[in-house]
């Protein structure tokens, strides 16, 4: 069965993913974390954040983590951002968690969203996903490259591996589902009609930032393509359709 907990006051992030005695959440020292407001620079404290309408650009990982959220009697939390609306229903569903999300906008209205899970995994730790998906390679700069799962570049991706000195982020494009194993497992299933699926890579082994370098792993579902919606393509971003509201839903089951 997977637990988790939520803080609506910062952020609405998730401050635990847990699989039985398992924590699959990092966490690291951030105090700037509680005090964050709109506007502010992007405070890494781990946890899994909500980022929307983009992840890195401006504002940094989105608009969504620094703002509080508020709770309905449904058991809902919501948070309105500059020309948004995002609510989400977290509950249990046989044993695995379904978080529902609904965002209302004008329609057209284009976004990235990413679960910004940065999870607690050990070098053996390995991600799978489906052989051969085009894989995209971003440098810090926003330029990518691209090539097929699990090495788009030669260098394999799918494990974890030790301190090295790297950071790498990637995107498996049109990937709605994949599994990190680490003595148990973890799988996300993401799910929205219409949209770009996929499924971030932010692969940190000591290797960012350069003033005072931390290892970070994130396994981050995603409707889009890029990390800057400023820099997406016609086809790399979702789309809010008409009426004005578009809802997708991420599953997270263990093992």
């Amino acid at each position: 069965m997977v637990s988790f907990a939520v803080d609506l006051v910062h952020g609405g992030r998730w401050t635990s993913l847990r699989t039985g005695e398992r924590e699959w959440l990092w966490h690291r020292p951030a105090a700037g974390r509680l005090a964050v407001r709109p506007g502010d620079a992007f405070v890494d404290a781990g946890g899994l954040e909500e980022c929307l309408p983009t992840v890195r650009g401006t504002p940094d990982h989105g608009s969504v983590w620094s703002r509080p959220w508020r709770a309905l009697p449904d058991g809902s939390g919501f948070v309105e951002g500059p020309d948004f609306t995002l609510r989400r229903h977290v509950a249990g569903a046989g044993g695995a968690l379904v978080a529902s999300y609904e965002l209302t906008a004008a329609p057209g209205f284009r976004f990235l969203w990413a679960a910004h899970a940065l999870l607690d995994l050990s070098p053996s730790a390995r991600v799978e996903a489906p052989a051969g998906l085009a894989t995209r390679v971003f440098g810090l700069s926003g330029r990518w490259v691209a090539g097929p799962w699990p090495a788009p570049l030669g260098t394999p991706l799918d494990t974890c591996g030790p301190d090295d000195g790297t950071a790498t982020g990637a995107i498996l494009t049109d990937c709605p589902q994949v599994t990190v194993r680490d003595g148990g497992s973890l799988s996300f299933t993401l799910a929205a009609a219409g949209q770009p699926l996929s499924v971030a890579l932010w692969r940190n082994l000591r290797g960012w930032p350069a003033h005072a370098p931390y290892r970070s792993v994130g396994v981050e579902p995603m409707l889009g393509r890029v990390f800057d919606l400023a820099e997406a393509g016609p086809d790399d971003a979702a789309v809010v359709p008409a009426p004005g509201v578009l809802r997708w839903r991420l599953t997270v089951s263990g093992g």
